[in-house]
């Protein structure tokens, strides 16, 4: 608690103003409407969320650098778009298909950062104009019909209306999940300990090991009282997962964390501050495919107005309602899952009580206001007490 009232006054609020958002927006509409908290809608805000946390991924990665890209909306149309021609007009098997939208989406990004590292053109310029081609792009590949439906049996359709109706495989997930998250937690010990630096007490990794299992274990049993374990949250956690190892425990990762804490002194420790940033975006234009295709899912078509400008909002937005830092240098896949939870909570809740989706929108732009004052704040806080 001593260390945890001590990173509160140095400003390092990390995603403690999520939680406590997602606990009040649930507490309210809960009261509000006893369906909010029910197995079914629960399990359906669990997909919901999906397609845009992607998109929101990879928002973080750019975040990290200190940049921005406004096109991930754009570009996640343009490519679903490129999916649905090739596989349903032009009749090439699905997984072509996919391959094919996922390397345009990386070709997108990784364009986009050329012209930002390698030029000199801001991000939000290229990524600005990013949003507008992209779009113009999309209405142009699907042609006059603006609209494309998918299979209803297909590899994409499955992404989000796959269940495991098998218990174990919920539970199963959630203690595969508690074992990761203590023996991970367990080895940072180790090293720490080593290295002769802080380390967390055994008693505290217990103590946090027990909370990830009420959290882990609960959500298996609610899902499992309607359909079981969705493909899509699956996925979704397992690309969370994995990008977080590669932040966090990679030279790579690192490299990106310490360009956005300061490009120069990066450039002058000898890393090629160009070719991260132009992989960066790279990956941002990946998720955002791939987010795309799980929006296609999720509507079982392609439309004129899959990719538009509310969801590069919604993605920005979760970003940085989760705890990733305008900023730069500040951020973690996981900031995505919170701060889409955030999001989609909302929009959920708004539905099931028939409000319109305009005060929906209010509402998320006042959360979204909240978070970037809440960083600021921090941030200052930070500089004060020597820690930015």
């Amino acid at each position: 608690m001593g260390e945890f009232t001590r990173r509160l006054r140095g400003g390092e609020l990390g995603s403690l103003p999520g939680v406590l958002c997602t606990a009040v927006i649930w507490t309210v509409f809960q009261i509000l409407d006893h369906q909010f908290l029910s197995p079914r809608n629960l399990s359906n805000l669990s997909v919901d969320l999906v397609g845009t946390g992607l998109i929101a991924v990879g928002i973080i990665f750019v975040l990290l650098l200190g940049e921005i890209d406004l096109s991930v909306g754009s570009v996640s149309g343009l490519t679903a778009a490129v999916f649905a021609v090739l596989n349903i007009n032009d009749g090439l098997p699905e997984w072509v298909a996919i391959v094919a939208a996922l390397l345009v989406g990386a070709a997108i990004g990784g364009l986009q950062g050329f012209f930002f590292a390698r030029v000199g053109v801001p991000s939000f310029v290229v990524t600005l104009a990013g949003l507008l081609a992209w779009n113009g792009l999309m209405l142009h590949v699907l042609g006059a019909s603006g609209t494309i439906n998918l299979h209803d049996q297909g590899l994409v359709y499955a992404l989000t209306n796959q269940y495991f109706h098998n218990t174990a495989a919920a539970y199963g997930l959630a203690a595969l999940g508690v074992v990761m998250f203590f023996l991970a937690s367990y080895q940072d010990r180790r090293r720490r300990r080593a290295a002769e630096v802080p380390y967390r007490p055994l008693g505290e990794l217990a103590l946090r090991s027990a909370v990830v299992a009420v959290v882990a274990f609960g959500a298996a049993y609610v899902l499992n009282q309607f359909e079981g374990l969705p493909l899509a949250l699956l996925i979704f956690l397992v690309l969370v997962v994995g990008l977080d190892f590669v932040q966090r425990r990679t030279k790579y990762g690192r490299r990106i964390c310490s360009i956005g804490g300061g490009a120069e002194a990066t450039r002058r420790a000898g890393i090629n501050v160009a070719r991260v940033r132009v992989s960066v975006f790279a990956i941002s234009g990946t998720l955002a495919a791939l987010g795309g295709l799980f929006l296609a899912s999720r509507v079982d078509s392609v439309g004129q107005t899959s990719g538009s400008s509310i969801l590069m909002i919604n993605s920005v937005a979760a970003a940085v309602i989760g705890g990733a830092s305008l900023f730069g240098g500040r951020g973690r896949p996981w900031s995505a899952l919170l701060g889409i939870l955030v999001i989609q909570s909302i929009a959920s809740g708004m539905l099931l009580m028939g409000i319109q989706t305009t005060v929906q929108y209010m509402i998320t732009g006042g959360v979204l206001l909240a978070a970037v004052v809440l960083d600021s704040l921090s941030r200052r806080s930070q500089q004060a007490h020597g820690l930015a």
